[in-house]
This record gives C-alpha cells, structure tokens and sequence, in this order.
C-alpha cells in the first residue's frame, strides 16, 4: 500500500504508513477503534490447533497497539471438494475458542472454496488514543523487552519434514496459542513508549519497523534471545523455512553486524514467527516492573533482548 494515495483524514490515527501492527480511527473522544486482518495455511496437523493458533496470531496485531479486542470474523478458504466439513468445524472451533479466551465476540464471517485450507480473522478492538501503543515512540535509552521464546519457523519446518520431536511440537503450539493480551497489559502498565508482534518478518525485521518508524537504531544482543524448546537444535539442522533467506536478504543494507552473521544464533533473527511475542520498548528504570508483571502472567521466557539508541548509519546493530 506504500505506493497508494494516502488517505486524508483527522480521524486516521493510525494508517498504512510505518508497517503498523493495526489501523486505528478515532470514533470519539476517548475512544478509537483498532482494526487488522491475517490468515495463512496450517501450520501443524491438529485442525483445532491451527485454528487456535491462527486466531491468536489475528488477535496479537490488536494488542501491540495496546487495544482490546471486542469482534471478530472468520475468514476461510477450504478444499470442500477433497476435505470434510468436519474439518472446517474443527478449525473454527479451534478459533472460536481464542476469540471467547480474548473476552471479544465472534459474528460470523465469509468462505471461498479454495485449492489448500487458509483461516484467519479480520478483527475490531478498540483503545483510548491517549494510551495506545505504536511502533514509532521508542526513544534513545529505552531497553527491548521480548515476551516470548523464538523458533516458531524451525519448529513447524521440521514438522513438515516428519522430523521435529512431539514434545517440541506441543512446546511451540503452546507458545503459539498464548495470547499476547496479559503481555499488552503489562505494557501499558508500566506506560511502554512502544511494541510490535514478532510475525512473519522475524525479530529482526520487525525491530527494523519500529527503528524505522522511530527514527532510532535497534541493538539486539544475540546472546539474550529465548528460544523455544528444541529449536536450536532444529536450527542447527538447517530446518530452515523459506523467508530466513528472504527476511536477511531485505535487512541486509539496513543491519550492522558487530559479531559473525552466519551463527545458529544469527539465524533466530530472520526465522519467521506464528504468533509470536510483543517487543516492547521501555524506560531502563520500568523494565524490571515489566518483567516481573510479565512473569507473573506465566510468559516465563520474557527478558531484555537489547536497547535502543541514536540513529546511526544503520537501522539495526546486531552484537553478542
């Protein structure tokens, strides 16, 4: 949408400039509403997991603004021709459950006939404009604090190849079925200066948006990264999904490395996440208060994973 005409209009909080998490338009005073969409073909085996991962990761856009969802939509393509509609049930059962979990209300939705299953949510949240959260407030001194565990891409790449362990499977479907409203919570507790989900564009490439969209550079200390159970081995492996190399290619010009680029720890960088964590940008002097409120929410692989600082030549500076 970068090449479109932009839309002009006071009410527009929040567009499709900065590669926002969401939309907001401001109904009132006090009062906006938040809007996103996503959907993608299955991820693992279980239809009613996919389901519940699918819908976690459509709600998460409305939390890193800082929003609470309140409706939602299915949206689905399914082969009726060579799957049961039982399957289907499954799937927006598996949805339908998140959706109750975020405390929002499911209307319905729209199907297509489609060649491979996809599902997803459009979804409408709302939050006060004076307490939402973008990814273009982060200030030189804040810390990065992630609040959930990387490898989401090796995990279900290795799934996909019959090679991936059952207990990693279920460690990552957890993860990944983890609603990232208590994360949000935290964050504007503590009055978070910004965030963004980690999705399909990995960790760095999401804490790209946010220095871009902040006019800072990013510092990521590669030795601070939580990774989910078993993906560094699976990583290790090369179980490699297809944008790890599109995701580096992109951030190439933009990213300084002060350590080798070619490490297994390196890779978690550009691994493309399914309803990953928030990234929160935070006063040093709150960052304990987050983690602790993040912890006690049960999001044990919350930690500091770097800073932010004065712009540089570069947008992003990986160290150890």
């Amino acid at each position: 949408m970068q090449g479109l005409p932009a839309f002009s209009d006071p009410n527009l909080l929040v567009g499709a400039e900065h590669f926002s998490d969401a939309g907001v338009y401001r109904l009132a005073d006090g009062l906006a509403v938040v809007q996103s969409l996503d959907f993608f073909p299955p991820l693992v085996d279980d239809p009613f997991v996919f389901g519940q991962i699918a819908a976690t990761n459509s709600l998460s856009d409305v939390y890193a603004m800082g929003g609470r969802p309140v409706t939602a939509l299915n949206i689905v393509g399914f082969p009726d021709d060579k799957l049961g509609l039982d399957v289907l049930q499954e799937i927006l059962r598996g949805g339908a459950e998140q959706v109750k979990a975020a405390g929002a209300v499911l209307l319905g939705g729209h199907s297509v006939r489609d060649v491979e299953i996809k599902y997803g949510l459009a979804v409408t949240g709302i939050v006060d404009p004076d307490h939402m959260i973008t990814n273009e407030a982060a200030r030189p001194g804040d810390v990065l604090v992630l609040t959930k565990a990387l490898g989401t891409g090796f995990v279900t790449t290795a799934l996909r190849a019959g090679k991936c362990p059952d207990d990693v499977v279920a460690a990552a479907c957890a993860s990944m079925i983890t609603l990232n409203n208590t994360a949000a919570e935290a964050a504007g507790s503590v009055g978070a200066r910004a965030a963004t989900d980690i999705t399909g564009f990995g960790l760095a490439g999401h804490a790209a948006e946010l220095a871009e969209a902040s006019g800072v550079t990013v510092r990521l200390e590669l030795g601070k990264l939580p990774y989910l159970r078993g993906a560094e081995t699976l990583a290790s492996q090369k179980h490699n999904t297809r944008a790890n190399a599109t995701n580096r290619a992109h951030l190439q010009p933009s990213t300084g490395f002060e350590v080798a680029d070619d490490t297994v720890a390196a890779e978690f960088l550009f691994d493309p996440q399914t309803s990953g964590g928030l990234l929160i940008a935070v006063e040093p002097d709150k960052a304990d208060t987050l983690l602790e409120r993040c912890h006690a929410a049960g999001l044990d692989a919350a930690t500091i994973i770097g800073a932010v600082e004065t712009l540089s030549d570069k947008r992003l500076i990986i160290a150890q």
